[in-house]
């Protein structure tokens, strides 16, 4: 999958994205369950209804690290701190994660990358 520039642009002006996706803001719920979500990345079919960390994390389980990354670098809340975290994990950058989990209040993930995910995932929805 690649980065579409268009939808870079949108996000950093607080817009639309330009594929029609509209991230909503840090206290509206995605009205899904876990199950729905991993469903919906099992079919590549993102929800239009998920907050930008949820957003990112869907782009990360899809395999778009970068994509995801943008999200939530552009994020200032505890809840995307959580998916940086993650995604730096992911990466390898066990530094940069753990500086990103403190941002966070969370403890450093010791399961499989698959289980934190599922887990922030979880936490979110």
């Amino acid at each position: 999958r690649s980065v579409r520039l268009d939808d870079t642009a949108a996000i950093l002006r607080g817009g639309d994205y330009a594929d029609g996706d509209r991230p909503l803001n840090e206290h509206s719920k995605a009205n899904m369950d876990i199950d729905a979500f991993l469903q919906s990345v099992q079919q590549g079919k993102r929800p239009t209804e998920l907050r930008p960390p949820l957003t990112a994390l869907w782009h990360a389980a899809q395999g778009d690290w970068k994509r995801a990354h943008e999200i939530v670098q552009e994020e200032s809340d505890v809840d995307s701190a959580w998916v940086h975290a993650y995604l730096h994990r992911q990466e390898g950058d066990l530094s940069n994660a753990g500086y990103w989990y403190r941002r966070a209040g969370k403890s450093k993930h010791s399961g499989s990358l698959d289980d934190e995910l599922r887990a922030i995932a979880a936490a979110l929805l």
